[in-house]
């Protein structure tokens, strides 16, 4: 089979009613080389690089509540900062770029999505008003 490894997608197939930043970013710990009061943080398996994680709830109005929130993993050498809340919004919208998924089965058994972005900014415009170059995640 020709496709192999991560799928890439545009932000506009993930997240076609936006998405808005509800956490902090953080960095992901890599369970099998932590320790007890020693943190060390995930890289990447293929770029090497270090892997953070926001949290974002999906635009999606149709979605189910504990569907609306997915973790977004980001691949950089230094850690993301999150672009600035936009005044009288009570989430700060955001676009990512390079953006690829990763279909696995998770622990109850269901099919699930890793979802990993190498840059994530602010966005400019609501996602039904964009640019098509904006909607290439090229805002």
């Amino acid at each position: 089979m020709a496709l192999q490894g991560p799928i890439p997608v545009t932000y506009q197939m993930l997240f076609p009613h936006g998405c808005y930043i509800v956490g902090e970013v953080e960095p992901v710990k890599d369970f099998d080389a932590s320790t007890n009061g020693r943190f060390v943080q995930a890289r990447d398996k293929h770029s090497g690089e270090p892997v953070w994680q926001v949290a974002v709830m999906d635009g999606d109005p149709t979605l189910k509540p504990a569907q609306k929130t997915v973790a977004v993993k980001i691949l950089s050498p230094v850690q993301p900062v999150p672009p600035t809340a936009t005044p009288g919004m009570p989430f700060t919208p955001v676009l990512f770029d390079q953006i690829t998924v990763t279909p696995y089965v998770n622990a109850a058994g269901r099919l699930s999505y890793s979802i990993r972005v190498r840059q994530m900014h602010a966005a400019t415009t609501t996602p039904a008003h964009r640019t098509p170059a904006a909607k290439e995640g090229q805002a």
